[in-house]
């Protein structure tokens, strides 16, 4: 029977990543986000601003050019890197990129039928980085969904996914009625199978891990039900893993953050007006909720 316990500020107190005074941004990790497209430029912006936010040192954005120009303008501090067309370039550019990163996000923004997302994400998962994966990674397509399992079921690290109900549907082969019903059950087992952690992601979130332990969160706020919510989400969880976190931590903390940014901004802005941008500016609520100290050690 798997062991299911409660994602709340108790459990992730002891979580937080250590952060000396005398540090300097090499030594709080580099982030590598690799999101965003000509017409989902957003994506990678909330990724890489909530990346920025969790703390750590450096963060990367590996994108096509007009996501950089929107990165540029409204997110100055990250660093920038063209993604290559050209496949084999895009191979090479993207193992360069894995082994001078201590964490990498792949999939926000970007279409399921981007002719190189399965070269590019079977690049990450083969390298030693730790890697969640979102969106548009799970085309749903029975051989890739195959692939990727295999490829998850490889690595020494469980990398991290964070599908929401309908994507978890795709990747399984599931009806979503169905994964709605029995979402504990199916996640536990998916993450037991794929040697994984499992965020999925709804008003009730799940975090699964590979040795059969549940963690749940519990407390619905339908105004993180819009496009851009799960975004900051994996920034969050990218950032963490970068600096030294292990997958289920930074995953169980991120849901935790990001849940209680999004209660403060409900309060104060309500549910039908708050936007996922605004998350960023109440993420300081969220981690004095996690009892996460904001000062140096």
């Amino acid at each position: 029977m798997a062991e299911t316990l409660v994602i709340d500020s108790e459990l992730i107190a002891g979580f937080e990543p250590e952060r000396s005074g005398e540090g300097h941004k090499n030594n709080f990790g580099t982030a590598l986000i690799c999101a965003g497209s000509g017409y989902m430029t957003g994506a990678a912006v909330l990724a890489a601003s909530s990346a920025l936010r969790s703390g750590v040192g450096l963060v990367r954005v590996f994108s096509e050019e007009k996501v950089l120009d929107a990165v540029r303008f409204i997110e100055p501090c990250a660093l920038l890197e063209l993604r290559p067309d050209d496949t084999a370039r895009l191979i090479r550019k993207a193992g360069e990129l894995s082994r001078i990163s201590d964490s990498v996000l792949i999939g926000p923004g970007i279409p399921s039928d981007y002719m190189n997302m399965e070269a590019l994400t079977e690049t990450f998962l083969n390298g030693p980085v730790n890697v969640v994966l979102d969106a548009g990674v799970f085309s749903g397509k029975p051989d890739v969904m195959a692939r990727l399992k295999e490829q998850l079921r490889k690595r020494n690290v469980p990398a991290v996914l964070t599908p929401h109900i309908g994507e978890f549907a795709r990747i399984t082969g599931v009806d979503k009625a169905e994964v709605t019903e029995n979402a504990d059950d199916l996640v536990l087992e998916f993450s037991r199978d794929n040697n994984c952690v499992t965020v999925l992601k709804s008003s009730r979130t799940l975090v699964a891990t590979p040795d059969g332990k549940l963690y749940v969160y519990d407390l619905a706020n339908s105004g993180l039900a819009k496009g851009g919510s799960g975004d900051v989400l994996a920034g969050l969880i990218t950032g963490f893993l970068a600096q030294g976190m292990e997958p289920y931590k930074a995953s169980c903390s991120a849901v935790y953050i990001h849940s209680m940014a999004g209660k403060a901004a409900a309060d104060d802005l309500g549910v039908r007006y708050m936007l996922p941008t605004d998350l960023l500016n109440y993420l300081p609520e969220g981690y004095s909720q996690a009892g996460w100290s904001d000062n140096d050690d």
